[in-house]
């Protein structure tokens, strides 16, 4: 299997992509990686808010919904991240009491043809503190306009284990929509290290940030940003 570096650096641009891995130390983490080709992509960064980790500008005063957003959320018991606005209505769903299959029905794909980017999230109960939900809402490749919805739960992982998932598959030039979801085994021994093992496989001229966090502890979640790489 895979090695998550070689998953990563496989992919040259990822777009946006979710983790769930348990290190080498018997750490349960989630995890979210964003790259970007244009200038308004790259002018962001993660910010700690309340109980939330939010994608902000860097430059531009105006919200963007495809591009700021509110990455991860913990409330009520529940740790949910993903890719965009979706994030916060999953995690009002299961303040609701819905389950985790309920919660993540009914998502679009983003509306930004000709890619329209799949809309990913994953959703961790707190309780259990080791069962996590996959939600992906993908456009058909047959161009249906519907929405293909994909709900994976996952479960029971060992040392060394991680589920990833991206909005796409990409040579840096080309771009399609992501695979459904990738295994793959991490030789990090912690939560710091496998931040590492991310963020250094994202092709430097392509990624904006990329976090790691574990569940229950998302006010302490590391953080690392292009601009800082280089300032």
């Amino acid at each position: 299997m895979d090695q998550v570096h070689e998953v990563v650096a496989g992919n040259r641009y990822p777009g946006r992509g979710v983790l769930w891995a348990r290190t080498l130390d018997g750490a349960l983490c989630g995890g979210y990686f964003l790259t970007g080709r244009s200038a308004a992509s790259k002018a962001r960064v993660l910010r700690r808010g309340d109980g939330e980790l939010i994608v902000a500008p860097t430059t531009e005063p105006a919200h963007d919904p495809l591009r700021h957003y509110v990455a991860a959320r913990q409330r009520g018991g529940w740790l949910v991240f993903g890719n965009g606005e979706q994030v916060a209505a999953v995690s009002d769903r299961l303040q609701e009491g819905r389950t985790p299959a309920e919660a993540l029905a009914g998502l679009e794909y983003e509306p930004d043809p000709p890619i329209f980017t799949p809309r990913i999230t994953v959703a961790v109960d707190l309780g259990s503190g080791q069962d996590a939900w996959f939600g992906a809402a993908r456009r058909s490749a047959g161009g249906r306009a519907s929405a293909d919805l994909l709900t994976l739960a996952v479960r029971g992982l060992e040392p060394g284990d991680a589920v990833l998932m991206t909005t796409y598959r990409s040579d840096g030039q080309q771009v399609t929509t992501g695979e459904p979801f990738r295994e793959a085994r991490t030789g990090a021994a912690d939560p710091g290290e496998l931040l590492e093992e991310v963020w250094t496989a994202l092709a430097p001229e392509f990624r904006v940030a990329a976090a790691v966090f574990e569940p229950g502890q998302l006010a302490g979640a590391a953080i690392r940003h292009e601009s800082a790489a280089r300032g």
